[in-house]
């Protein structure tokens, strides 16, 4: 079984494809995570990306793919894999299915875990960081007792720029899974959405429930 989880930063892809992996035996694939760990054994697909990134360039969808490719090759991925971070665009989720094909595989189920703008900007625009100590603090999750203030050192707190609203509204327009993408898992049929802003447990619940109505559809 292949699944692409899609959803736009701050739904919690990367803990529910975890959570995922861990309910159904199947391997999950970050695409970050599969960058650095080629880069930190200095594989030859390694040294390659790290060429593009050392430049700030986007890694070529060909390095990526082959590096998926070997990934599904290992003993752990028999069983099939959880795809997180990718595809992020029509092109790769082309790919992906021309290199799942040579294998006779096909991305099974793509599940596209909902939050709204609002919510993803509460969750992502809301750190605050002690500019003494380095203590990290949530104004909703994990406020301070005293706004501003560290509870820790009693340092001053501030925002970086990137954590502030209005940045994290701009970003999360250009990550966002695109429009065409959903469109294309969702014309072959295999979409489901998922809402996230449900507790963590209830989407994980959601998510396996997707997985399970069809497997006995």
């Amino acid at each position: 079984m292949y699944i692409v989880l899609l959803g736009p930063p701050g739904a919690g892809k990367g803990t529910q494809a975890q959570r995922l992996a861990e309910a159904t035996g199947l391997v999950h694939i970050s695409t970050g995570d599969m960058f650095r760990e080629h880069v930190r054994k200095g594989t030859e697909l390694g040294q390659l990306a790290k060429s593009y990134m050392d430049r700030g360039e986007l890694v070529p969808d060909e390095v990526t793919i082959a590096m998926l490719v070997e990934r599904l090759g290992q003993p752990d991925a028999a069983k099939g894999a959880i795809f997180d971070g990718f595809p992020r665009n029509v092109a790769q989720a082309k790919a992906l299915d021309d290199a799942l094909a040579k294998r006779g595989a096909a991305i099974d189920h793509a599940l596209l875990i909902e939050v709204s703008d609002d919510e993803l900007v509460a969750r992502l625009g809301g750190r605050w960081m002690c500019r003494q100590c380095g203590a990290v603090y949530h104004e909703r999750n994990d406020p301070p007792k005293t706004p501003g203030v560290c509870d820790r050192c009693g340092g001053e707190l501030y925002q970086r720029d990137d954590d502030k609203p209005d940045v994290v509204r701009a970003r999360l327009e250009k990550q966002k899974p695109p429009a065409d993408l959903i469109e294309y898992y969702r014309a072959r049929g295999i979409l489901r959405t998922i809402d996230g802003e449900q507790p963590l447990d209830a989407v994980t619940k959601a998510l396996l429930e997707a997985i399970g109505s069809w497997q006995s559809a």
